[in-house]
């Protein structure tokens, strides 16, 4: 425990401990003992707002423009509940259900319902392959699926219930079940939600084993800690507001999506759900539907800068982005505020293994450190340490980043090997992420330890390069690898992909890199 006189107040860092810790103010938590499901916290939350109304459309799908309110989505959730004790007894925390199937708004009455009964989900990518889903089902060991039609005959029959088909006549009637009478079972917050996919620091696909505590805290610290406009009051409760419109084109099956989902449903606000990403249908559903906030990666901001689509839009709605999944670069934002000076760029990090959150923005000013990813989320810890000797290293110094907190994982489900090389023994996950904190608290992500390219006595970060290219007017996408050279270890390569129509040259872009080098150097 750091002593408050040791701890740096301009950036949480303790000088004692060499630990940095959360600005933010902390966020409430209920008693560990407490039984409560995330679906019980969320709707909680969602209850005590005096501005909400249960006749507000919670979820939207984008492309037929289907609508599902908050009242008609907290009946489906105990429809399909009492369905699923009755007909098939699903009710144990030991039980986990697989969910494969593209986003709809049947999935979130899905994960509310079986994190209601104790159900621990496990959401999986519906263009896995069937090999690939054997691993996972190796993994997760399923009792029960929820697929689509067409990728329900990828699944093994010799699942112990059964594969549940969410476009049928049968799932239909478990959602408008009239008398949703059962029994239900008291859920702790310490049992498993969760099982999510993950490469996390070692390369091969884990199952990320995440519980109701996790989530809740994450979800807690969501709601308490809301992006403001008034510096002045970061403490008050959250205010009434506008009506937030919110756009997925991430899937619902990776952690960002569905920690997004629960937050949403905290707020009462609305969603928009994308059955797969296509740039010109999200352009046009920010228009149709007056869009506020979207989250977003940083070559999507690329391409919202530059495309010739954009201007075709009223996109005029739109007065916030969060970006996340990789660093964005100054020039990337800069060029993103030129064409959307009206749009706000929240960015932020997190991880599978931290339930989707660990830095954020709160406000405007924070907004202005393009290429941070923000501030330590609340009742978070971290520790920047040297990747070799493990030492804990002070602000502005570069090494792996570690973090403690209410939201880390419980672990790699049945791999010893992958939590002991993760997870100390104190409780603080090494996330293989190359970082530093300014002197102001900000986290700056340099780039993954294990994709550092190894340039002679040099470590080069391939996102740093990334980003030069990216800044480029004429270059719509690029990836820098390593190529192996026998004098030197390891040169960089890019793969480049120009603008439509662009004649821009291998040698000028090489020209241009060479001068960028020389001012940045």
């Amino acid at each position: 425990m750091a002593n408050s006189s040791s701890v740096d107040p301009r950036n949480g860092f303790c000088s004692a401990t060499k630990t940095f810790h959360s600005l933010r103010p902390p966020a409430p938590l209920p008693p560990p003992s407490q039984p409560l499901s995330i679906t019980e916290y969320t709707l909680s939350l969602l209850q005590s707002n005096g501005a909400f109304s249960y006749s507000t459309d919670f979820l939207i799908d984008s492309a037929t423009g289907n609508r599902l309110s908050y009242v008609e989505f907290i009946r489906q959730v105990h429809s399909l509940s009492a369905s699923l004790v009755n007909k098939f007894h699903l009710h144990t925390k030991n039980q986990v259900a697989l969910i494969i199937s593209p986003t709809s708004i049947h999935i979130p009455v899905i994960y509310f319902s079986l994190l209601y009964l104790g159900v621990t989900i496990s959401p999986v990518n519906p263009v896995s392959t069937k090999s690939e889903l054997t691993d996972l089902i190796r993994l997760s060991n399923p009792v029960i699926a929820f697929a689509t039609s067409p990728v329900a005959d990828k699944l093994p029959s010799s699942l112990p219930l059964t594969t549940i088909t969410i476009d049928s006549p049968e799932f239909h009637s478990m959602l408008h079940n009239s008398t949703p009478n059962y029994t239900h079972v008291k859920v702790d917050q310490s049992n498993t939600a969760g099982i999510l996919y993950s490469s996390g620091t070692t390369g091969r696909i884990k199952g990320v084993e995440l519980t109701h505590r996790n989530f809740i805290a994450i979800t807690s610290a969501s709601y308490h800690n809301k992006f403001t406009k008034d510096e002045n009051t970061p403490e008050l409760e959250p205010e009434p507001e506008p009506q937030t419109v919110s756009l997925f084109p991430i899937p619902l099956f990776h952690v960002f999506g569905m920690f997004m989902l629960i937050r949403v449903a905290s707020l009462g606000q609305t969603l928009v759900l994308m059955e797969r990403f296509d740039f010109n249908n999200m352009l046009k559903a920010v228009e149709r539907y007056k869009v506020t906030y979207m989250p977003v990666s940083p070559p999507l901001m690329v391409a919202m800068s530059k495309s010739d689509l954009v201007p075709k839009y009223d996109l005029r709605s739109l007065v916030m982005v969060g970006c996340g999944g990789g660093p964005l670069g100054k020039e990337m934002a800069k060029g993103f505020k030129v064409r959307f000076p009206h749009v706000d760029i929240v960015q932020g990090f997190g991880l599978t293994e931290t339930a989707g959150g660990v830095t954020g923005m709160r406000s405007p000013d924070e907004c202005e450190h393009y290429g941070s990813a923000g501030r330590l989320s609340c009742n978070m810890e971290a520790k920047i340490a040297n990747p070799e000797t493990g030492e804990a290293l002070s602000p502005m110094q570069q090494g792996e980043l570690w973090l403690r907190g209410p939201t880390v994982m419980k672990g790699y489900v049945g791999d010893k090997e992958a939590n002991a090389a993760t997870m100390d023994s104190e409780g603080w996950l090494k996330t293989g992420d190359l970082c530093y904190f300014d002197y102001d608290g900000f986290l700056f992500i340099v780039d993954r330890l294990k994709e550092l390219i190894k340039y002679k006595a040099y470590q080069v970060p391939p996102a740093e390069l990334e980003r030069y290219l990216q800044s480029i007017p004429e270059v719509v996408d690029v990836a820098v690898i390593p190529y192996p050279d026998e004098e030197v270890g390891q040169i960089p390569m890019a793969y480049v992909v120009r603008k439509p129509g662009s004649k821009i040259s291998e040698g000028q872009i090489m020209e241009i890199i060479a001068k960028q080098a020389c001012i940045y150097t």
